[in-house]
């Protein structure tokens, strides 16, 4: 059976980002299991690094790569996201098994790493989630909350991530750090954005919870799972990862199920559609409760958090939609981001102002 996150190619065709004859000669050297012809297809649904599936030698693996064109400083670093999934394989994190990192951008014209393929299937459309039925939303949403516990329970030290981030001043930091990657993205009006950040650096909390490890993108399509039985098999896309607050982790996740996946908009959105309360799953304080049953994190009030969260989601969708504009994004969906922008913002300020 095809897999529907993957871009089909025509014969002999070879997708953007990848040189797979440099690629064969290096796996020939370093992989030699993996020895032999190669094709590869893209694999769909991503909004920022490229994955691929890679056919080689009767195995299938995945290669990520960072975005074609205007990368921005820090944000798609392939060591960083190799080093954390292979520290977390001893967890009870579920994580792909890393294979090889390739930090010689001359191979295929950016450093990459190659990951085993894990089991599971990305839910992020309505067509995907409606099927579930209520029983089985409700299970998916609780396993990926159980999951998200279990990483901010991990020891970073314990697990030789003891030196991955700064936990000190975190939270400040990361409005410090979208900042400077809207400015770097910039490229039309965006009423209210600067406002916004503004608001965040004015009231920025210490994070009582700093230390932990930090996915920094964490929902439900960044998840390999199974809905029979509902288990999570493989926590993906960890370029944003370092330590910090996990309660930045749960604003962001708020921002996506409440705020896209919870509004009139969310129907057809490129990056909620099957996210949330509109697509049948439990209400964001229902998720909250669960990762607060098992986890020692201490859940506050998450107003800032949340808005954090709008605003580094509203920056993300500006870049992407930046290079749509350049043509540097490959797939579909990406004409639909910036269209997000606004309405993140607008909610951006109102939690910013809720005290």
């Amino acid at each position: 059976m095809t897999d529907p996150a993957v871009d089909a190619l025509r014969p002999g065709e070879v997708p953007a980002g990848l040189d797979l004859a440099r690629l064969a000669d290096h796996l020939a050297q370093h992989r030699p299991e993996l020895t032999g012809p190669l094709r590869a297809e893209l694999i769909a649904g991503g909004k920022s690094n490229l994955t691929y599936l890679l056919h080689a030698a009767g195995r299938e693996v995945v290669l990520r790569r960072p975005p074609l064109g205007h990368v921005l400083a820090t944000a798609h670093d392939m060591a960083r996201e190799f080093r954390v999934i292979s520290a977390l394989a001893p967890t009870e994190v579920p994580v792909p098994r890393a294979l090889l990192l390739c930090e010689d951008p001359d191979v295929i014209g950016a450093p990459f790493y190659l990951m085993e393929r894990m089991p599971g299937e990305v839910f992020r459309t309505r067509a995907q989630t409606d099927p579930l039925g209520d029983e089985r939303r409700r299970a998916l949403a609780m396993a990926m909350m159980d999951t998200l516990a279990a990483l901010h329970t991990v020891d970073p030290a314990e697990v030789g991530l003891g030196d991955f981030g700064r936990p000190e001043g975190y939270l400040a930091r990361q409005v410090r750090r979208w900042a400077g990657q809207l400015d770097r993205s910039r490229s039309r009006d965006l009423p209210g954005i600067d406002e916004l950040r503004d608001l965040l650096a004015a009231a920025a909390p210490e994070g009582a919870n700093a230390g932990r490890i930090v996915h920094g993108d964490y929902r439900l399509d960044n998840l390999l799972a199974s809905a029979d039985p509902v288990a999570v098999h493989a926590v993906l896309d960890w370029e944003m990862a370092t330590l910090g607050d996990p309660l930045a982790d749960l604003g962001l996740l708020l921002t996506y199920w409440d705020v896209l996946g919870g509004s009139d908009t969310a129907a057809g959105n490129p990056v909620a559609d099957g996210l949330g309360p509109r697509a049948g799953f439990p209400t964001g304080s229902e998720l909250i409760d669960r990762y607060a049953g098992r986890s020692d994190v201490d859940v506050g009030p998450l107003h800032w958090h949340v808005a954090l969260g709008c605003f580094k989601l509203a920056v993300i969708c500006e870049g992407i939609h930046y290079r749509h504009t350049l043509g540097q994004t490959l797939g579909e969906g990406f004409d639909r981001i910036g269209e997000m922008v606004a309405p993140l913002v607008a909610h951006g300020l109102t939690a910013a102002r809720e005290r």
